[in-house]
């Protein structure tokens, strides 16, 4: 601790605090820092906590009397972040904990491992001055909310949950995708800064189970949340297996056909012998339910969420392995180890203070979706999800990583019309190793890897645009490729960090964090609200206010027809695609499925186990090493097929083009004009402006998530329509199961495709409508509640908030970098 933190605590009066500062490593920077979160955490009780955010928010008031430049940094802040550091060598991590095991709270972390410091930190800085004025802002919303009116009435009910309202947690996610021995985990820890959170470098050992990456901002300790599948779940994944029920075998098939694909059985063994050791070969499904099975792991069979604290990253990463890694055996035993991976759904990983993580989630999803249902729903959902994908990969076969490509295609429609993916990053590990690189100079090494890095960003875009099923759905624009070295990003061996290319990840973590937009957003919002209050409270405006009301709603329903000619343009579109598409799949249905039912160079119980796996599982199976079998998908393709092009055009993932053309970023009410005209209600109208941004704000985010339901629709009702036929051919067993299941799902494919297709295209052109609707009404209800109470509603009762809105309004200004624009 700094003289200048004990300083303070002694004048406040706070000394009993000195050695809780002291123990969080807090010094000048991390100080001027500390946000409402972290006051808790220090100071539980009210009163010292209640005076030491007084005392604290006039300190900075104090330093933010000049511009933003001028704020007060300390001789070690500026030592370690200024024009001094421009060095090629990275500022080592920060990642370490104080003496007393706990982890730092300081600013220092936010320059970690990166060749630019000058730049990471010009951003730093602008975060920690922005972070000082969300604090600001918080504390003065804070103080507002409380001397509010008790009594609820319309507008001060609307004010009170309009504050409330402020706090948003946008938070972006990126996917992470790779075959074993890529490097993925060794990618993570380099790019945040932990170099022993994620396991790395056994071969013989995989993460297995999903895992999400994302900062603690709450507490300074490692957490990790274990959520696992249902004890039903569990016994249906192991009760329905062959190696319990083996009773699929064709009698027409001869043995050889019988042992050409059991990896399903070993890949179900694999989980049993995980969870059970050998004990699950002579027990019955029943017996394996039982408790004593579940010590270690208690959580489970209640459906409880398991949560690990630890105070290093070592440790927790320790204590995680049995929930996520394949491995069994101990190197240096023989002993079998009980591992939980099989059981768990998804670990979520909180690392504290992370400023690259503060908005952004690493998701490392292992393989290509999952056999065990609630798994494979929750894989898609991720992927759906995901605004970033990263592909990792070896550099040395990257353009021929069979895997690797397998993954982007099948989950291109996920990520593009059925998700909000935006961009593709393909990333080359490794790139530090040549082959026989003692025979070389330290030179000649380096000009090998530029060599080889830029022959595989070449073969890799050149493999990209080849993939015409990719790109339907991603333009190559999308796309970019990396080459790194997790290695020499720590070690400096070969390549400089700028070199390993893994700064450049680093940087985009950093945009996608958008502290920027955070605080705009919330001071933005701030500034209308307290516009609205000091403006309420006005009177004699009556007749302003009526001849305002008159002309909003007018521009209301102007705007509102804008909005809906586009919409039903849309629907034109989408319905003329969908009739073409019916008719391809009327015509073809029956020739695809049987590519699917009779696929080449597989044949007897092999195929027998995996179609059975199918018709079990509603038309979809994950076979293991093979690619997913998806019925469903196949049927609905022609539907799929006809509308892409036209819904990735409605429905951009690009966010800056928006959805129809963008029409709901462009619809106004045409407040700033009408500030112009009616200067006696300007401050009411200044929050219809910002409550208009809102409102677009969350309505084009509702319209991402609901465009994958419309997009899965066509899918999903085919699959719907083939559930009872699927149920049906499941019931055979037996000699000739295969051929009764085969034949089931073709005869109810001929005899329903006159109306299945007809109606998976109706399904989702009536959920086009309802989008159009709600809208529509959104808009209309959401904008007539905010005139009504904002113009049309007594505010005699409200506090005058003039030097809270001019404290706010300084702020606003600052941050749009706009000082001398009125608002």
């Amino acid at each position: 601790m700094d003289d200048f933190v004990r300083n303070k605590l002694t004048e406040w009066g706070l000394t009993e605090f000195i050695q809780k500062f002291e123990d969080e490593g807090i010094d000048e920077e991390g100080f001027l820092c500390l946000d409402d979160d972290h006051i808790a955490e220090l100071m539980p009780r009210v009163g010292p906590r209640a005076k030491f955010q007084k005392r604290l928010k006039k300190l900075k008031e104090g330093q933010n009397t000049t511009n933003q430049e001028t704020v007060t940094l300390s001789p070690q802040y500026q030592q370690e972040h200024g024009e001094a550091s421009g060095s090629a060598q990275a500022s080592p991590s920060t990642s370490n904990t104080s003496g007393k095991g706990k982890r730092k709270l300081d600013l220092q972390a936010e320059c970690r491992q990166s060749s630019t410091p000058k730049r990471r930190c010009d951003t730093t800085l602008a975060s920690y001055t922005e972070g000082i004025i969300l604090s600001d802002v918080k504390i003065i919303m804070s103080h507002v909310q409380s001397r509010l009116p008790k009594q609820d009435n319309k507008l001060n009910k609307f004010l009170k949950e309009k504050i409330n309202d402020l706090e948003t947690d946008k938070r972006e996610l990126v996917g992470v995708f790779g075959k074993t021995g890529a490097g993925k985990s060794s990618l993570i820890n380099a790019i945040i800064g932990e170099k022993h959170l994620l396991p790395s470098g056994d071969i013989s050992a995989c993460t297995s189970v999903i895992i999400k990456v994302e900062a603690n901002m709450h507490s300074p300790k490692y957490e990790a949340e274990i959520e696992f599948i249902t004890k039903e779940e569990w016994q249906e994944e192991f009760w329905s297996s062959s190696t319990f029920f083996n009773d699929n075998a064709d009698q027409e098939n001869d043995q050889e056909d019988e042992q050409e694909d059991d990896s399903d059985d070993r890949d179900t063994a694999e989980k049993l012998s995980a969870v059970y050791g050998e004990e699950w070969k002579d027990k019955s499904p029943e017996n394996l339910m039982d408790s004593k099975y579940f010590k270690e792991v208690p959580e489970f069979l209640p459906s409880k969420k398991k949560t690990l604290t630890c105070e290093s990253a070592e440790e927790l990463s320790a204590k995680l392995g049995k929930y996520t890694r394949s491995d069994s055996k101990d190197s240096n035993s023989k002993e079998v180890r009980r591992r939980y991976w099989p059981l768990v759904k998804c670990v979520t990983v909180r690392v504290p203070r992370n400023e690259l993580l503060q908005h952004v989630t690493l998701v490392d999803l292992p393989g290509n979706g999952d056999r065990n249902k609630s798994r494979d729903k929750m894989w898609k959902e991720f992927v759906g999800s995901c605004s970033t994908l990263w592909v990792v990969t070896e550099i040395n076969r990257a353009a021929a990583e069979k895997e690797a490509w397998d993954i982007l295609e099948s989950a291109s429609s996920l990520m593009g019309n059925g998700g909000e993916c935006q961009q593709i990053h393909f990333i080359c590990t490794k790139s530090d190793l040549i082959e026989d690189s003692d025979d070389h100079s330290a030179a000649a090494v380096r000009a090998l890897i530029f060599q080889r890095n830029m022959r595989a960003k070449e073969e890799v875009n050149k493999e990209f645009s080849r993939l015409l099923k990719v790109k339907k759905h991603f333009s190559e624009d999308c796309f970019k490729v990396f080459t790194v070295s997790s290695k020499d990003f720590l070690k400096k061996k070969r390549l400089t960090p700028e070199e390993t290319e893994i700064p450049k990840l680093q940087e985009f973590l950093q945009g996608l964090n958008d502290n920027h937009s955070e605080t705009l957003n919330y001071v933005s919002g701030a500034h209308g609200i307290l516009s609205l209050i000091q403006g309420a409270s006005c009177r004699d405006v009556a007749g302003k206010k009526v001849d305002v009301c008159k002309d909003l709603e007018e521009n209301m329903r102007r705007e509102l027809d804008k909005v809906r000619k586009p919409m039903e343009e849309a629907y034109e579109a989408f319905e003329e695609c969908l009739s073409e598409g019916v008719e391809k799949s009327k015509s073809s249905c029956q020739r695809d499925m049987e590519s699917v039912l009779k696929p080449k160079r597989m044949k007897g119980s092999a195929f027998h186990k995996i179609l059975k796996c199918v018709v079990e599982n509603g038309g979809t199976h994950k076979p293991k090493n093979r690619k997913q079998i998806n019925l469903n998908a196949k049927l609905a393709s022609y539907l799929t097929d006809s509308i892409d092009e036209e819904f990735k055009k409605t429905f951009p993932n690009q966010r800056e083009c928006g959805p129809f053309n963008g029409v709901i970023s462009t619809f106004s009410l045409g407040t700033k004009r009408l500030i112009e005209k009616y200067k006696d209600v300007k401050l009411q109208l200044i929050f219809l402006q910002t409550e208009e941004e809102k409102t677009k704000t969350i309505l084009n985010k509702t319209i991402r998530e609901y465009k994958k339901t419309i997009y899965r629709s066509l899918t999903e009702t085919i699959g719907e329509t083939m559930k009872e036929c699927y149920q049906n051919a499941a019931g055979f067993k037996g000699t000739g199961s295969l051929e009764n299941m085969r034949s089931a799902i073709e005869k109810h494919v001929h005899y329903s495709k006159d109306t299945m297709f007809e109606q998976a295209k109706d399904v989702m052109l009536s959920q086009l409508k309802c989008l159009k609707e709600y809208i529509l009404k959104t808009l209309e209800d959401t904008l007539q509640k905010s005139i009504e109470l904002s113009l049309k509603t007594d505010g005699d009762s409200l506090p005058d908030v003039s030097v809270e809105l001019a404290e706010v309004k300084k702020h606003y200004k600052d941050l749009i970098g706009s000082p001398d624009e009125e608002d």
